[in-house]
């Protein structure tokens, strides 16, 4: 007999981290999905130049964790893979929900969503998905989901997007480069991307993210 897969729902929690205190003098929020093989305790640290009485940094974490070695030491985690990624998306974009709901952040706080490599993906994804009209959109050297169309962004009306990349990123071309730079035009339009190249590889630039921080 063949074998049959199934499916079952139940409940289950997940941890996530913050950084300084949200308060009334917080003027920035930001919401930071890390790459793939991060923890968020680990990757939030990238975020500690930041002003902490105006800035509160949430940084969700990818619910698969796995060793990324055969020694078994260290822990690094995953968003989504190839396998049954649309309804794993569901999970983690119902998981973004209750961290958003968790926090209750004010009306008169400005929101940063930044998605970092694998981040990105779900990052726009949730924001597509939940018509987050939130301040700033930062993709940091990820690829923008290939099934995004320009409507599901047509809610947008003050969000300004932010496109990183490291000039010398090891999973960039030039050919992809172009590609994804016209992927954000096609969902944005000029007039609210701004594409930020800067010296360096496949890594978090604190650099940009402090002058992010300074624009506002």
């Amino acid at each position: 007999m063949a074998s049959v897969e199934k499916q079952v729902s139940y409940t289950t929690t997940n941890s996530y981290s913050t950084r300084n205190e949200l308060t009334e003098n917080t003027k920035n929020v930001w919401i930071c999905c890390h790459g793939l093989g991060y923890l968020s305790r680990y990757f939030i640290h990238y975020f500690a130049q930041l002003d902490k009485e105006e800035n509160y940094i949430i940084a969700p974490q990818a619910p698969a964790k796995y060793y990324q070695k055969s020694d078994f030491k260290h822990v690094g985690a995953s968003w989504l893979t190839k396998e049954d990624t649309q309804q794993e998306t569901k999970n983690v974009l119902t998981y973004l929900d209750a961290v958003l709901a968790a926090e209750k952040i004010g009306d008169d706080k400005r929101i940063i969503l930044l998605g970092y490599s694998q981040g990105v993906s779900v990052a726009m994804r949730w924001m597509a998905s939940r018509k987050l009209n939130i301040d700033t959109l930062v993709i940091h050297s990820g690829g923008i989901p290939k099934e995004l169309v320009a409507e599901d962004f047509s809610f947008v009306n003050k969000t300004q997007v932010k496109l990183i990349y490291g000039t010398n990123d090891e999973y960039l071309n030039e050919e992809r480069i172009k590609q994804e730079t016209a992927r954000a035009v096609e969902l944005f339009g000029k007039e609210r991307l701004e594409i930020i190249p800067f010296e360096g590889k496949h890594e978090v630039s604190r650099e940009l993210i402090k002058k992010i921080a300074f624009s506002f």
